[in-house]
Order: structure tokens, then sequence, then C-alpha cells
């Protein structure tokens, strides 16, 4: 992923466009933008980390799911599975883009309560209606698809086997970011550190460096940081940094079959991760904002509670071996954990593309072209994102997702 070799300072001193992040958010915008016949801008991206080492698109599972509670959200993952299948093609034909498949294994969420099962069927509904296939499931009905579980405990199951499960974000990602600087999208290793604003337009951004560069639009795409970003223009945004621990493990008895992406009601997700290998995750315990920096992992919480969450849902992983493990953080808006893009009410040159709350990769095709969208006409065209604008932020009217992992 990196980009070890982007130069430090920008060659132009204004730019129609700043782009503040330019990991699979940024990059995915830099890139619908630099496709876009319609744009004739120039627009830079200035990156803090260029080996994205710390970013979160590096620290993701890279999962794909139409199983959420909101018709956007559903949408959103729809188009990046059709984009990311037909990636070649979409990318003008160029030979040097692979093809790429999602691996669809599925998503099967447990309801161990009838609160929770009414949720999914809540949701079923609301995703049938979308186009995705989504099953409800009895025990009976788990068990004879998946028979290594323990569902002694769960009233029903849902699980969706059309463009759910696993797909290579790693790969999407670096062909936005090659192919927008090909289109003449300038990118530069720095960190934006402060913002001119005059009134109602962000008209500048200062550099670590020194270095001020003029803007007729400022993107931001910084993710956990996406807070400190808005606060250099004066603006408010509840997104805050939450960590999120990841394990990869082996079991000394693999099971028989691929493993969805299993979301237990305690919280802990497990999935398949390669032949032989599995992949489980978990929040902290509590739960609190952490500094962007902090990747530190909990070895008590994999002790204590997800290994044995495991060994109890699926009896075969009670042997397992751990053989690597990760920290990463959701950019976690905390008023509906539903992401905010678009520009700001009073603000306007001033666009919105944080607080995925952990489902971002899935939506980063659909976002960057939204954005781009805004960018060059003013409006989203491909599809109305206005529900998730910032005016529900200033009102304090939350647009709940309901299925968030």
């Amino acid at each position: 992923m990196t980009d070890s070799r982007l130069p430090t300072e920008p060659s132009r001193r204004a730019y129609d466009v700043v782009i503040v992040g330019g990991a699979i958010m940024g990059s995915s915008t830099a890139w619908f933008l630099a496709d876009n016949p319609d744009f004739d801008g120039s627009v830079l991206v200035v990156e803090r980390d260029p080996s994205y080492a710390m970013c979160s698109t590096a620290h993701t599972n890279s999962s794909i799911r139409q199983q959420f509670s909101h018709p956007l959200n559903i949408r959103m993952s729809q188009f990046t599975a059709r984009f990311v299948k037909d990636l070649r093609r979409r990318m003008g034909g160029d030979p040097r883009v692979p093809d790429l498949t999602i691996q669809t294994f599925g998503y099967m969420y447990l309801a161990d309560t009838e609160a929770a099962a009414a949720i999914l069927r809540a949701n079923q509904t609301v995703q049938r209606a979308e186009g995705a296939e989504t099953e409800l499931l009895t025990p009976d009905e788990i068990a004879a698809r998946y028979p290594f579980y323990r569902l002694d405990d769960i009233l029903l199951g849902s699980i969706n086997r059309k463009d759910e499960g696993y797909w290579d974000g790693g790969t999407v990602f670096d062909w936005f970011r090659r192919k927008a600087r090909e289109g003449g999208v300038e990118y530069v290793a720095g960190e934006v550190v402060a913002m001119t604003r005059e009134g109602a337009q962000v008209t500048g951004v200062t550099l670590a460096s020194g270095r001020r560069v003029a803007c007729g639009h400022v993107v931001n795409a910084s993710g956990p940081r996406a807070a400190r970003t808005a606060a250099m223009a004066g603006l408010d945004l509840p997104v805050e940094p939450r960590k999120r621990f990841s394990w990869v493990f082996r079991a000394e008895r693999p099971l028989d079959r691929a493993l969805p992406l299993t979301i237990d009601p305690s919280g802990v997700h497990v999935r398949q991760d390669g032949p032989e290998t599995y992949l489980a995750g978990a929040a902290p315990d509590p739960d609190p904002a952490v500094d962007p920096d902090d990747f530190e992992m909990d070895p008590g919480r994999w002790l204590d509670h997800v290994w044995p969450v495991l060994a109890t849902r699926i009896p075969q992983f009670e042997a397992i071996r751990v053989v690597s493990e990760w920290a990463g953080h959701y950019a976690y808006n905390t008023l509906d954990q539903n992401a905010v893009v678009g520009p700001h009410p009073e603000v306007e040159n001033f666009l919105f593309l944080n607080g995925f709350s952990g489902h971002g990769l899935q939506q980063a095709p659909a976002m960057g072209r939204a954005t781009a969208e805004w960018l060059t006409y003013g409006v989203f065209r491909s599809l109305d994102l206005t529900p998730l604008r910032y005016d529900r932020i200033a009102a304090g009217a939350p647009l709940l997702e309901r299925a968030v992992i």
C-alpha cells in the first residue's frame, strides 16, 4: 500500500479541491473526480502517513454485507459489490487491473432473545425490499446447514449469501490511488494542521511544514481524526476513534465447510479467513474514545471473553491458536453510527466524509462517487445521500443504523 516516495510539498499554491486523508475514502473521491470528464479542476490529497500502516483501511477485516437496517446502507454495499466485480471495466479496461470477486460465505446474525429476533425480522423486510436475499432460519434450519454451532440459546438466525462475505479492499484501494495519480491528482506526504476560514468559506489549509495552500473546497476524509480536522474549520463533529481488536487463529479441528461471518449475541464476530484460518473480532469493554495513535492490544480481552465465546458457540474452537492480532479504529459516529457526507450547511465548501462506524470500507466506492458528484455538480446524482448530510447532526436528529457490528 505504501506511497513512501510521495513529494512532501505541493507543486501549486492553490487547488480546486484539497482532500485531507489519502486512505480509501479520500482516494475513492480522488479517483471518481479524475475519472469524470465533467470535472476539470485540480485536486490535492494530503496524507500524513504515506505508508498507510496505521490507517483504518489497513486494519479492516475487509468484509461486505447487505444486512443493514437502513436502505441507503444496503444500496451502497450493493453498488460496491457491482463495482468490485466489474473493477477492470470501470477503470477503463486497463489490463493491469485484476479481476476480483466476492467470497460469498454470508453473514450469520444470531438472536437469543425475542427482542433481537424482532429486529432481525424487521431488518429482513427492509433488506428484501432492496433486493437482498436475506433468509431467516430457525435453529433447526441453521443446524442443518451449519452443524458445528451450539444453538440451544438461539431463537432465530439471519443470513444472506448474495454478495455478502469477503472482498479484497486492499487491492481496490491500491487501484483507486494509482489511477487517481495517473489521472492527474496530486498526492503529498504531509499533515494538515490548520485551516483558514473567512466567514462561510474555508479559503486555505496549512501543512505541518508551514506551507499554506489555497482551496476551493476541502474534503474531510481523515478517518478517526475526523473531529480534529473539522475543528480546524471551527466545526463540531461527533466522531471519535473507538478501538477494535482482531485475531487470526487456527483450529486443531477445522470446520468442514466455510464459516459465515457469525455475529454472536455477545458481540463477538468470527468468519473464515483463509483455507485453514479464521478471523475473530471484538470491541473493548468498556469502549471509550481513544487516541488515534493508540493501537495497544488487550490480552485479557481474548483470554477472558473472546476465546470462551468462540468455544461455547462453536465447540470445535475450544482448541485454537492465535497466529496474528492487531488493533484498529472505528471512526464512530456517537449520534447514530451512520456516515456524515456532503457539505456543512453554513460552511458549504467544507465536505464531510466521516463517521462510518465500522462499515466504511464497503461504502467507500459509493461515498467517493457521491462526494465527487457533489464537487462536480453540486448534487448527489447516482444515489441520493441527502439523509446522511450534516444537517441531522446540527438538529440532533439521528438516522439510526441498528445493524452495527
